[in-house]
C-alpha cells in the first residue's frame, strides 16, 4: 500500500511525526492537531479560539489532500479542562459551526491531564475518507 505524507503549503514542518498521512484507498489520517497556526505560533491562549484554529488546521490538511470538511468522518478531541469544555457550550458549538458547518463527524473527547506543547488546551486527531 502506497502512504503519502500530507503537509499544507507554507506551514512550518512537524516535528517528529506527519500532520496528515493519505492511504492509496483515500484514507486520511489526521495526527493530533493543537489551536497554534501555520507558524507553530499560538495567536489564542483562551479554550474556544484554540478550539477553532485546532479544527481550521484539520480543514487546511484535509484540502491539501484535494478533499473537504464533509470527508471528515471520526474526530478525537483531547481536552484539559473538562468545566470549561462544559461551561462554554454555546460558543464551542457557534466555533465549530463556522469552521465546519453543519458537518457532524463521528466523535469523541476524552479529558487529559495534559499535552505535550504547555500552551495547548486541546488536540484534536481525525480522520477523512478523500474523494
Amino acid at each position: 500500500m502506497t502512504v503519502k505524507s500530507i503537509q499544507p503549503d507554507g506551514w512550518a514542518p512537524a516535528k517528529g511525526y506527519a500532520n496528515g498521512m493519505l492511504t492509496e484507498g483515500k484514507t486520511l489520517h489526521i495526527g493530533g492537531q493543537i489551536g497554534w497556526n501555520k507558524d507553530q505560533v499560538f495567536e489564542s491562549h483562551d479554550f474556544v479560539g484554540q478550539m477553532e484554529q485546532t479544527l481550521a488546521n484539520i480543514v487546511a490538511i484535509v484540502e491539501a489532500a484535494g478533499g473537504a470538511v464533509t470527508d471528515i468522518a471520526r474526530l478525537t478531541w483531547f481536552i484539559t479542562d473538562k468545566r470549561e469544555y462544559l461551561a462554554r457550550q454555546r460558543e464551542v458549538g457557534e466555533a465549530y459551526r463556522r469552521v465546519m458547518g453543519r458537518h457532524f463527524p463521528a466523535m469523541s473527547v476524552v479529558v487529559v491531564a495534559g499535552l505535550i506543547e504547555d500552551e495547548a488546551l486541546i488536540e484534536i486527531e481525525a480522520t477523512a475518507q478523500v474523494g
